[in-house]
């Protein structure tokens, strides 16, 4: 038999909500929770991000925010310059629901990101 001083200790950044309940699990219900947990990284892993570069674009930084996504991103030209690529430029994106159904992204410009703002 095992003494809690035996007992693994939770790697850094799991909630200690989580680490208390754990412990007090049985091993059916443990196995259950670790196939519920890989369900659930399944599903956050297939979830498509609606924020997704144009042409001539990459994304710096995009932080979901409450009501709409912060997005820091790089452009550059089509036909390319001696100051490509531009920027970095900061975004807010929202879903806002189509007439005619579904969803589009709506970018909305705030202004340039200088270094000491980063």
């Amino acid at each position: 038999m095992t003494s809690p001083a035996d007992e693994p200790t939770p790697p850094e950044g799991v909630p200690d909500r989580v680490a208390t309940d754990l412990p007090e699990l049985t091993p059916e219900e443990l196995r259950n929770t670790i196939i519920y947990a890989q369900e659930l990284l399944q599903f956050h892993d297939e979830t498509a991000s609606p924020i997704e570069p144009g042409p001539n674009e990459d994304i710096i930084r995009a932080t979901e925010r409450d009501g709409y996504t912060e997005v820091v991103k790089l452009a550059s030209c089509a036909q390319g310059c001696d100051d490509c690529p531009h920027g970095p430029y900061l975004y807010h994106v929202k879903q806002e629901s189509r007439p005619e159904g579904g969803t589009k992204a709506r970018w909305m410009f705030l202004g340039e990101v200088y270094p000491d703002e980063e």
